[in-house]
C-alpha cells in the first residue's frame, strides 16, 4: 500500500469515530513509524510500505480510534522545548501551562534579586513538567516536586534524568509529608480541578489520563 492510500484509509476511519485533528494524528503516527519528518510523507506519497510497517501502523490506528491520545501511544509530550516521557500514569503536559511556567520564571528573576538561591516546590507534579522546566531555566535555583501518586513519581524521575535536571522528589497528599522540608519561595502547582462526577462527561480521549489526576 502506498503512503497516501494508507493514510487516505486512516483518516477516513478516524473520522468515522468522530476523532479530532483526524488528518494530523494519522500523518504524525505514520512519521513516527518511518522515522521520517511529515513532509517526507508529502514528498514521497507514492512510495509503497511493507506489510510490517503497515501492520505497525494500523494498531496505533486503532488505538487512537479507541479514545487513546497519540502522546500515550508515542510515550512522548513536548513541554518548554523539552521532551517529556508520558504515560497513563501521569496527565499529558498541555501548552497553556507554559504560561504558569512562564510566571515562575519571571517571578524568580524578582526574588533573585534579593537572593542568591531560591527554593521551588512544584505540587501535584505529574510528569515533572513544570518542576523540571523550572530546574531547567531558572538558575541557582532548588526544586522540589510532590506527588501522591507513586506511579507519578516514577515518571516524573524518568524526565528529570531525561532531561539532566536535579530535582527531589517527595511522595506527599498536598503538604502531608512535605511541610517539615523546607520553607520554599515560591510554591507552584497546576493540581487536579474536575469534579469527580463531571469525569464521566469529558471526551474519550481525556477519560483515559488518570483518574486520580483529573
Amino acid at each position: 500500500m502506498k503512503i497516501k492510500e494508507l493514510l487516505k484509509v486512516s483518516v477516513e476511519e478516524l473520522k468515522k469515530f468522530e476523532i479530532e485533528d483526524a488528518s494530523l494524528k494519522a500523518k504524525i503516527l505514520l512519521s513516527e513509524v518511518l522515522g521520517k519528518g511529515k513532509e517526507y510523507l508529502l514528498i514521497h506519497d507514492n512510495d509503497e510500505l511493507n506489510s510490517e510497517i503497515v501492520d505497525v501502523y494500523n494498531k496505533m490506528i486503532e488505538r487512537v480510534k479507541n479514545g487513546e491520545p497519540i502522546q500515550y501511544i508515542l510515550n512522548k509530550q513536548e513541554f518548554m522545548g523539552l521532551n517529556f516521557y508520558v504515560d497513563k500514569n501521569v496527565l499529558i503536559p498541555q501548552p497553556d501551562t507554559e504560561n504558569l511556567v512562564e510566571e515562575v520564571i519571571a517571578i524568580s528573576e524578582d526574588i533573585k534579586k534579593t537572593k542568591n538561591e531560591i527554593r521551588i516546590l512544584d505540587m501535584c507534579t505529574g510528569s515533572g513538567a513544570i518542576a523540571i522546566s523550572l530546574s531547567k531555566f531558572v538558575e541557582n535555583s532548588i526544586v522540589c516536586a510532590s506527588d501522591t501518586s507513586e506511579g507519578a513519581l516514577k515518571v516524573a524521575k524518568e524526565n528529570a534524568i531525561k532531561n539532566l535536571v536535579n530535582v527531589e522528589f517527595y511522595k506527599s497528599d498536598i503538604f502531608q509529608d512535605i511541610s517539615n522540608v523546607v520553607k520554599f519561595d515560591i510554591i507552584v502547582s497546576n493540581p487536579p480541578y474536575i469534579e469527580t462526577k463531571v469525569i464521566k462527561e469529558l471526551s474519550k480521549e481525556v477519560r483515559s489520563e488518570p483518574e486520580l489526576a483529573l
